[in-house]
C-alpha cells in the first residue's frame, strides 16, 4: 500500500497533498468527534455544459446513485442506510459534488461505496426517465416563481452567449432531448483522477487518509486524453432594463452589475473580490442591512429586499433585489438604485465598516464550525484553484479594508446596472426600455 505522494503542504490544520493518479487530498484533523466528513469535488458543473445541453450536469447529479455496474439504487441506498450514513451529490454552476459523511469506523466502507459510484455509473435508463421528468416539473414550478424568473432575465441579460446565462436545471427542450449517451459521455469526459479534490475533515490522520485513498482510488489511472479546458469567454454584454409582466401580488425588482472572479490572479483583483464581499454585507445581510432598515424599515416598500455576490470562477453577479407591491415599483427601483448609488459618493463611516466586518468575518467563522463545513470550505477553494491559504488571505483582507478602499471598489463596479422587472403588466412596462 502506496503512503507517500508527489508533493504535500501544510496550512494551519489542513495538509495538502497530491496523490500519484493527480487526485488532491485534503485533510482536516479534527479528533473532536467521532465522525469524517468528505468532500469530492469534479472540476465540471453547468459552466462546462454546452448551451444545447443545458441541464447535463444537474442530470448527472440526479442519477449518478441510482446505480452501478454492481450495485442497483435499492442496494445503494440500503447500504448507505445500514451503515447511518450520508451519501448525496450536487452539480453547481462551477463544479461537481459528492458528499459523505459517516462514523470514523465506517467511512472506509462508505468511501468505498462512494468510488463506486464515482467511477461505476450505469445511469439506469428508468431512473433517468423519472429524474428528468423530475427535473421538467421544477423547471415549470420555477416559471411561476417571480424571483426566479427575474433572476433567469436578469442572468440573460448580463451573461449573453455565456454559460452562466443559463439555469443550472436547464431548459424543457434542453432537458428533454438529453440522453443515456450524453451522461455517460459527461462521466468520460470530467470523472477522471486528476480532476478530482477529495476534502476530508474529521476523526483522520494524514497517514490514514494517503493510505486509505490510495487503497481505494490508487489504482485509478489517468486516461490519455488531456483535461478538458475551459475557453476564456468574455461578457459583452450592455446594461439594460427589461420586463416580463405577470399578474403576480407584488413586482420584484433587480439590479445586477458585473463583478470580478475570485479567481483572478490579480491581486488587486482579489482584493476587490473581498472589498465587494463586505460591501453585500453591509448592504443585504440581515435585519440590521442598509437595505432592509432604509426601505423596509423607514419607508415601508419591501416585502423582502437583500443582496447577494456570488463567487465564481468568470465575472461574477453582485445583485440587490426588492419584493415591493406593484403601486410602488417605480419609487422601489429609485430608493434601491439610491442606497447603491450612495455607496459611490459617501464613504461609510467607521462605526458601519467595522460593524460589516465584524458580521462577515463572525459568519466566515460561523460557517466553518462542522467537519462537513470544514470540508466544503477548503475542497471548493481548491477546485476554485486559489488554493487552501485564501482561508487566511481573505479573512486579512477583509479585516484591512479601509472605508477609501470601500468606495473606490463601489465606484468600480457599482455604476450602470442591469434591471430585470417581473410583475403586473401596468407596473413594470412603464419602466423597461427594452434596448
Amino acid at each position: 500500500m502506496q503512503l507517500s505522494s508527489k508533493s504535500s503542504q501544510t496550512h494551519q490544520f489542513i495538509h495538502r497533498m497530491v496523490l500519484d493518479n493527480g487526485i488532491v487530498l485534503l485533510v482536516a484533523e479534527n479528533p473532536t468527534a467521532d465522525i469524517i466528513a468528505a468532500r469530492i469535488f469534479i472540476r465540471a458543473g453547468s459552466r462546462w455544459d454546452p448551451p444545447e445541453q443545458a441541464g447535463l450536469s444537474h442530470l448527472v447529479s440526479a442519477v449518478l446513485t441510482k446505480g452501478t455496474e454492481k450495485l442497483s439504487s435499492l442496494e445503494i441506498a440500503e447500504q448507505v442506510e445500514s451503515l447511518g450514513a450520508s451519501l448525496s451529490t450536487d452539480a453547481t454552476t462551477d463544479y461537481f459534488l459528492i458528499s459523505l459523511k459517516s462514523i470514523s469506523a465506517d467511512f472506509p466502507e462508505i468511501l468505498e461505496l462512494a468510488a463506486d459510484v464515482l467511477r461505476s455509473p450505469s445511469f439506469p435508463t428508468a431512473e433517468l426517465e423519472l429524474e428528468r421528468r423530475l427535473t421538467l416539473q421544477a423547471i415549470r414550478s420555477q416559471q411561476e416563481q417571480p424571483f426566479t424568473v427575474a433572476f433567469d432575465q436578469l442572468r440573460y441579460m448580463m451573461y449573453g452567449e455565456h454559460p452562466y446565462a443559463l439555469s443550472g436545471l436547464g431548459t424543457e427542450k434542453t432537458v428533454a432531448q438529453l440522453s443515456q449517451t450524453d451522461l455517460h459521455n459527461y462521466h468520460r469526459t470530467h470523472f477522471r483522477p486528476d480532476n478530482l479534490v477529495i476534502s476530508l475533515s474529521g476523526r483522520i490522520d494524514p497517514g490514514a487518509a494517503i493510505a486509505l485513498v490510495n487503497q481505494v482510488l490508487g489504482d485509478w489511472q489517468v486516461p490519455p486524453t488531456p483535461l478538458p479546458t475551459l475557453a476564456t469567454l468574455d461578457v459583452q454584454t450592455t446594461p439594460c432594463r427589461q420586463a416580463i409582466a405577470q399578474d403576480t401580488q407584488q413586482s420584484i425588482v433587480m439590479l445586477g452589475y458585473l463583478a470580478p472572479p475570485v479567481r483572478d490572479g490579480a491581486s488587486s483583483t482579489v482584493r476587490d473580490y473581498s472589498v465587494l464581499k463586505l460591501l453585500n454585507t453591509y448592504l443585504g445581510n440581515g435585519l440590521s442591512s442598509r437595505l432592509f432598515v432604509e426601505l423596509r424599515e423607514k419607508r415601508g416598500l419591501a416585502y423582502e429586499v437583500s443582496a447577494f455576490y456570488t463567487t465564481r470562477l468568470d465575472p461574477a453577479q453582485f445583485v440587490a433585489y426588492i419584493g415591493t407591491a406593484p403601486e410602488n415599483t417605480a419609487i422601489a427601483l429609485e430608493g434601491l438604485q439610491s442606497e447603491i448609488d450612495r455607496l459611490r459618493v459617501t464613504p461609510l463611516t467607521g462605526e458601519e465598516l467595522q460593524a460589516a466586518k465584524n458580521k462577515l468575518l463572525g459568519q466566515y467563522a460561523l460557517g466553518k464550525q462542522t467537519n462537513a463545513q470544514i470540508a466544503q470550505t477548503f475542497g471548493w477553494y481548491e477546485t476554485l484553484g486559489i488554493g487552501i491559504d485564501f482561508d487566511t488571505l481573505f479573512q486579512k483582507q477583509v479585516a484591512e479594508t479601509t472605508a477609501d478602499a470601500v468606495q473606490d471598489v463601489a465606484q468600480k463596479y457599482l455604476t450602470v446596472p442591469y434591471v430585470s422587472l417581473v410583475g403586473p403588466a401596468g407596473a413594470v412596462d412603464k419602466l423597461a426600455n427594452y434596448p
